[in-house]
Protein backbone atom coordinates (compact mmCIF):
# COMPACT_ATOMS: atom_id res chain seq x y z
CA UNK A 1 0.00 0.00 0.00
CA UNK A 2 3.18 2.33 0.23
CA UNK A 3 2.89 2.40 3.64
CA UNK A 4 7.27 2.94 5.03
CA UNK A 5 8.21 2.69 8.90
CA UNK A 6 11.72 3.09 10.92
CA UNK A 7 12.53 1.42 13.66
CA UNK A 8 16.02 0.68 15.39
CA UNK A 9 18.01 -2.18 14.94
CA UNK A 10 18.44 -3.19 18.04
CA UNK A 11 14.42 -3.65 18.24
CA UNK A 12 15.24 -6.81 16.39
CA UNK A 13 18.08 -8.43 18.34
CA UNK A 14 16.11 -11.15 19.94
CA UNK A 15 13.79 -12.65 17.97
CA UNK A 16 11.25 -15.43 19.04
CA UNK A 17 10.81 -18.94 17.44
CA UNK A 18 7.36 -18.29 16.26
CA UNK A 19 8.85 -14.45 14.54
CA UNK A 20 8.50 -10.84 15.51
CA UNK A 21 6.15 -8.59 13.93
CA UNK A 22 7.66 -5.66 11.86
CA UNK A 23 4.65 -3.68 11.08
CA UNK A 24 0.99 -4.12 11.20
CA UNK A 25 -0.94 -4.45 7.84
CA UNK A 26 -2.99 -1.94 6.82
CA UNK A 27 -5.76 -4.66 5.16
CA UNK A 28 -5.58 -8.20 4.45
CA UNK A 29 -3.81 -8.96 1.32
CA UNK A 30 -1.10 -6.33 2.18
CA UNK A 31 2.43 -7.84 3.01
CA UNK A 32 5.66 -6.36 3.68
CA UNK A 33 7.73 -5.64 0.72
CA UNK A 34 11.19 -4.92 1.63
CA UNK A 35 13.54 -4.76 4.45
CA UNK A 36 16.73 -2.13 4.29
CA UNK A 37 19.09 -0.59 7.03
CA UNK A 38 19.52 2.89 6.23
CA UNK A 39 20.86 5.85 8.24
CA UNK A 40 20.13 9.35 8.10
CA UNK A 41 22.52 10.63 5.34
CA UNK A 42 20.28 8.25 2.93
CA UNK A 43 17.37 8.49 0.66
CA UNK A 44 14.31 5.99 0.17
CA UNK A 45 13.14 4.74 -3.39
CA UNK A 46 9.86 3.55 -3.49
CA UNK A 47 8.92 3.27 -7.39
CA UNK A 48 4.85 1.34 -8.12
CA UNK A 49 4.12 -1.08 -11.02
CA UNK A 50 2.84 2.08 -12.58
CA UNK A 51 6.16 3.59 -13.72
CA UNK A 52 5.97 6.27 -10.55
CA UNK A 53 8.14 6.85 -8.27
CA UNK A 54 9.14 8.54 -5.38
CA UNK A 55 12.23 9.73 -3.43
CA UNK A 56 12.55 11.30 0.06
CA UNK A 57 15.24 11.55 2.99
CA UNK A 58 14.98 8.89 5.25
CA UNK A 59 14.53 11.36 7.80
CA UNK A 60 11.03 12.51 6.58
CA UNK A 61 10.46 9.27 8.67
CA UNK A 62 10.39 9.36 12.33
CA UNK A 63 11.82 6.16 14.41
CA UNK A 64 9.23 4.62 15.78
CA UNK A 65 9.44 3.75 19.13
CA UNK A 66 6.37 0.71 19.04
CA UNK A 67 6.66 -2.44 16.02
CA UNK A 68 3.13 -2.72 16.19
CA UNK A 69 1.52 0.08 13.78
CA UNK A 70 1.13 0.38 9.90
CA UNK A 71 3.69 3.54 9.33
CA UNK A 72 3.30 6.59 7.78
CA UNK A 73 2.69 7.05 3.72
CA UNK A 74 5.53 6.43 1.88
CA UNK A 75 3.87 7.08 -1.74
CA UNK A 76 -0.32 7.58 -3.27
CA UNK A 77 -1.06 5.42 -5.72
CA UNK A 78 -4.14 4.55 -7.38
CA UNK A 79 -6.41 1.45 -5.92
CA UNK A 80 -5.10 -1.24 -9.23
CA UNK A 81 -1.63 0.11 -8.62
CA UNK A 82 1.09 -1.90 -6.12
CA UNK A 83 4.80 -1.41 -4.86
CA UNK A 84 7.45 -3.36 -6.90
CA UNK A 85 10.62 -2.22 -4.99
CA UNK A 86 11.96 -0.45 -1.72
CA UNK A 87 15.95 0.89 -2.18
CA UNK A 88 18.72 3.09 -0.37
CA UNK A 89 19.80 5.70 -2.19
CA UNK A 90 23.08 7.50 -0.97
CA UNK A 91 21.81 11.21 -0.18
CA UNK A 92 23.47 13.86 -2.17
CA UNK A 93 23.08 17.68 -1.39
CA UNK A 94 23.01 18.98 -4.69
CA UNK A 95 20.59 21.70 -6.80
CA UNK A 96 18.59 21.37 -9.85
CA UNK A 97 21.05 23.65 -11.79
CA UNK A 98 23.48 21.39 -10.83
CA UNK A 99 22.30 18.26 -11.42
CA UNK A 100 21.18 19.57 -15.01
CA UNK A 101 25.00 20.09 -15.83
CA UNK A 102 25.87 16.92 -14.28
CA UNK A 103 23.66 14.72 -16.26
CA UNK A 104 24.66 16.95 -19.34
CA UNK A 105 28.61 16.53 -18.94
CA UNK A 106 28.61 13.34 -18.18
CA UNK A 107 26.23 11.95 -21.08
CA UNK A 108 29.17 14.04 -23.34
CA UNK A 109 31.79 12.53 -21.45
CA UNK A 110 30.10 8.86 -22.75
CA UNK A 111 29.11 9.92 -25.78
CA UNK A 112 33.02 10.68 -26.37
CA UNK A 113 34.29 7.25 -24.99
CA UNK A 114 32.31 5.53 -27.46
CA UNK A 115 33.08 7.90 -30.27
CA UNK A 116 30.31 9.74 -30.78
CA UNK A 117 28.10 6.44 -31.68
CA UNK A 118 24.90 5.72 -30.21
CA UNK A 119 21.84 7.27 -29.88
CA UNK A 120 21.64 10.70 -28.05
CA UNK A 121 20.26 10.49 -24.83
CA UNK A 122 18.03 12.48 -23.17
CA UNK A 123 19.41 14.43 -20.39
CA UNK A 124 16.29 17.06 -19.36
CA UNK A 125 15.05 17.11 -16.25
CA UNK A 126 11.46 16.17 -16.74
CA UNK A 127 8.92 18.52 -15.23
CA UNK A 128 11.28 20.54 -13.26
CA UNK A 129 12.27 23.69 -13.40
CA UNK A 130 15.94 23.89 -13.70
CA UNK A 131 16.24 27.93 -14.67
CA UNK A 132 20.08 29.02 -15.41
CA UNK A 133 22.29 25.82 -16.12
CA UNK A 134 25.11 25.54 -13.02
CA UNK A 135 29.15 26.01 -13.68
CA UNK A 136 30.22 23.25 -12.43
CA UNK A 137 34.30 23.03 -11.26
CA UNK A 138 36.15 20.22 -12.23
CA UNK A 139 36.54 19.40 -8.58
CA UNK A 140 32.37 19.79 -7.68
CA UNK A 141 31.89 17.85 -10.91
CA UNK A 142 34.19 14.98 -9.80
CA UNK A 143 32.64 14.56 -6.49
CA UNK A 144 28.95 14.10 -7.92
CA UNK A 145 30.92 11.42 -10.08
CA UNK A 146 31.89 9.75 -6.98
CA UNK A 147 29.00 10.04 -5.41
CA UNK A 148 26.56 8.70 -8.63
CA UNK A 149 24.78 5.72 -8.07
CA UNK A 150 22.77 4.32 -11.57
CA UNK A 151 19.71 2.92 -11.37
CA UNK A 152 18.47 0.29 -13.34
CA UNK A 153 14.80 -0.02 -14.25
CA UNK A 154 13.04 -3.05 -16.00
CA UNK A 155 9.64 -3.65 -17.39
CA UNK A 156 7.09 -6.54 -18.13
CA UNK A 157 8.24 -6.77 -21.39
CA UNK A 158 12.35 -6.69 -21.49
CA UNK A 159 12.73 -3.04 -21.75
CA UNK A 160 15.45 -2.08 -19.07
CA UNK A 161 17.59 1.26 -18.84
CA UNK A 162 20.19 2.66 -16.69
CA UNK A 163 19.29 6.28 -15.03
CA UNK A 164 21.85 8.56 -13.08
CA UNK A 165 20.27 8.73 -9.14
CA UNK A 166 20.51 12.60 -9.82
CA UNK A 167 17.74 12.27 -12.39
CA UNK A 168 15.11 11.38 -9.58
CA UNK A 169 14.59 14.26 -7.93
CA UNK A 170 13.42 14.55 -4.24
CA UNK A 171 9.87 15.04 -3.76
CA UNK A 172 8.22 15.43 -0.60
CA UNK A 173 7.30 12.22 0.94
CA UNK A 174 3.39 10.78 0.47
CA UNK A 175 3.22 12.54 -3.12
CA UNK A 176 2.16 10.47 -6.11
CA UNK A 177 6.29 11.21 -7.44
CA UNK A 178 7.76 10.94 -10.92
CA UNK A 179 8.02 8.92 -13.92
CA UNK A 180 10.49 6.35 -13.79
CA UNK A 181 9.46 5.22 -17.16
CA UNK A 182 7.76 6.58 -20.59
CA UNK A 183 3.89 5.74 -19.17
CA UNK A 184 2.67 6.56 -21.84
CA UNK A 185 4.34 3.62 -24.01
CA UNK A 186 3.05 1.04 -21.13
CA UNK A 187 0.53 -1.28 -23.38
CA UNK A 188 4.22 -1.73 -25.57
CA UNK A 189 6.45 -2.03 -22.70
CA UNK A 190 4.52 -3.24 -19.97
CA UNK A 191 4.26 -2.11 -16.42
CA UNK A 192 7.40 -1.92 -14.03
CA UNK A 193 8.87 -4.92 -12.56
CA UNK A 194 12.02 -3.89 -11.17
CA UNK A 195 13.93 -0.57 -10.05
CA UNK A 196 16.95 -0.57 -8.12
CA UNK A 197 20.73 0.39 -8.14
CA UNK A 198 23.31 -0.93 -9.58
CA UNK A 199 26.58 -1.31 -9.89
CA UNK A 200 29.04 -1.31 -13.35
CA UNK A 201 30.05 -5.06 -12.72
CA UNK A 202 27.33 -6.33 -11.60
CA UNK A 203 24.75 -8.65 -13.69
CA UNK A 204 21.22 -9.09 -13.49
CA UNK A 205 19.17 -12.56 -14.02
CA UNK A 206 15.85 -12.07 -15.40
CA UNK A 207 12.71 -14.65 -15.47
CA UNK A 208 10.34 -15.26 -17.34
CA UNK A 209 6.74 -16.19 -16.35
CA UNK A 210 7.33 -18.88 -19.35
CA UNK A 211 10.13 -20.32 -17.34
CA UNK A 212 13.15 -18.33 -19.69
CA UNK A 213 16.37 -17.19 -17.51
CA UNK A 214 18.97 -15.16 -19.14
CA UNK A 215 21.95 -13.14 -17.06
CA UNK A 216 22.67 -9.66 -18.78
CA UNK A 217 26.20 -7.84 -17.80
CA UNK A 218 24.65 -4.25 -16.58
CA UNK A 219 27.09 -2.38 -18.35
CA UNK A 220 25.71 -3.46 -21.93
CA UNK A 221 22.39 -1.77 -20.92
CA UNK A 222 22.05 1.76 -22.27
CA UNK A 223 21.77 4.78 -20.28
CA UNK A 224 19.06 6.81 -20.70
CA UNK A 225 16.33 9.15 -19.16
CA UNK A 226 14.43 8.20 -16.21
CA UNK A 227 11.40 8.88 -18.41
CA UNK A 228 12.31 7.12 -21.40
CA UNK A 229 10.91 3.47 -22.25
CA UNK A 230 14.80 1.70 -22.30
CA UNK A 231 15.84 -0.38 -25.02
CA UNK A 232 14.97 -4.13 -25.71
CA UNK A 233 17.33 -6.45 -23.00
CA UNK A 234 15.44 -9.60 -22.81
CA UNK A 235 13.28 -10.56 -25.81
CA UNK A 236 9.72 -11.90 -24.32
CA UNK A 237 8.19 -14.26 -26.43
CA UNK A 238 4.62 -13.47 -26.98
CA UNK A 239 2.12 -13.47 -24.39
CA UNK A 240 5.20 -14.03 -21.96
CA UNK A 241 6.42 -11.53 -19.56
CA UNK A 242 8.81 -11.10 -17.59
CA UNK A 243 8.26 -11.82 -13.31
CA UNK A 244 11.86 -11.47 -11.33
CA UNK A 245 14.73 -9.18 -11.65
CA UNK A 246 18.22 -10.07 -9.40
CA UNK A 247 21.28 -8.28 -9.16
CA UNK A 248 24.19 -10.53 -9.44
CA UNK A 249 27.50 -8.54 -7.56
CA UNK A 250 30.74 -9.40 -9.33
CA UNK A 251 33.11 -11.57 -6.49
CA UNK A 252 35.26 -9.55 -4.76
CA UNK A 253 38.12 -12.43 -4.44
CA UNK A 254 39.22 -15.13 -5.86
CA UNK A 255 37.93 -17.48 -3.32
CA UNK A 256 34.26 -16.11 -4.15
CA UNK A 257 35.07 -16.39 -7.83
CA UNK A 258 36.05 -20.07 -7.27
CA UNK A 259 32.35 -20.79 -5.54
CA UNK A 260 30.72 -18.95 -8.08
CA UNK A 261 31.59 -21.05 -10.84
CA UNK A 262 31.39 -24.50 -9.17
CA UNK A 263 27.79 -23.41 -8.49
CA UNK A 264 27.32 -22.35 -11.55
CA UNK A 265 28.87 -24.96 -13.94
CA UNK A 266 26.88 -26.46 -16.66
CA UNK A 267 25.31 -22.71 -17.14
CA UNK A 268 24.95 -21.24 -20.60
CA UNK A 269 26.45 -18.23 -22.10
CA UNK A 270 25.39 -15.30 -20.71
CA UNK A 271 22.70 -13.05 -22.22
CA UNK A 272 21.29 -16.45 -23.60
CA UNK A 273 17.74 -18.16 -22.61
CA UNK A 274 18.16 -21.46 -20.63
Amino acid sequence: RGTVRRNKLSDFIQVNRNGKIAMKLEEEGDEILGVETCTDNDDVLLTANSGQCIRFPVSDVRVFQSRNSVGVRGISMAETDRIISMSIIEHVDASPAERAAYLKRAAAERRLAAGGAGEEEEIALTNEEVGEEAELSDERYEFLKAHEQLVLTVTEYGYGKRSSSYDFRMIGRGGKGIRATDVSKTAEIGRLVATFPVGDDDQIMLVSDGGTVIRVPVNGIRFASRATKGVTIFNTAEGEKVVSVERISEPQSDEEAEDVSSSETGADDMGEGE
